[in-house]
């Protein structure tokens, strides 16, 4: 499925919220970002699903290795998800996400687009700037 989107550009990646927003799947992602920057076009949202979760990213490195490859770390909440602050999506744009909605509209303009995706997928396209197959980066 991931190949053949692999043509579509992204502008925004976001990991996290009350959906995949565990420990587990921001190590997943900083096994794909570590030592590598995000994409120049491309904006990281990551969001640790609570604030436990976002002590342990702390604690135990791996927000350091989120924020050094371009990340944006928030903190705890529903971020674009919900459609009604941080990280909403302009006309037009295109985000890849971990979260579990994709309805039209559901992270701002009606005309952008959102593709789900694993936590790893997010990462991924979040270097290349189009959705992108981990296995290839």
């Amino acid at each position: 499925m991931v190949s053949e989107l692999k043509d579509v550009k992204v502008d925004q990646a976001f990991i996290g919220s009350c959906t995949n927003g565990r420990v587990e799947d921001f190590q997943i992602a900083t096994e794909i970002l570590k030592g590598k920057r995000v994409h120049r076009g491309v904006r990281l949202i990551l969001i640790p699903a609570s604030q436990k979760v976002w002590l342990e990213l702390a604690h135990n490195g791996l927000a350091d290795i989120l924020i050094e490859s371009g990340g944006i770390i928030c903190n705890p909440n529903c971020g674009p998800c919900f459609g009604a602050h941080m990280g909403m999506l302009a006309p037009g744009e295109v985000c890849i996400s971990s979260s579990n909605r994709n309805f039209q509209g559901r992270m701002g303009a009606e005309t952008s687009k959102i593709y789900l995706a694993s936590p790893a997928t997010v990462a991924a396209s979040a270097l290349t700037g189009f959705i992108t197959d981990p296995r290839e980066v």
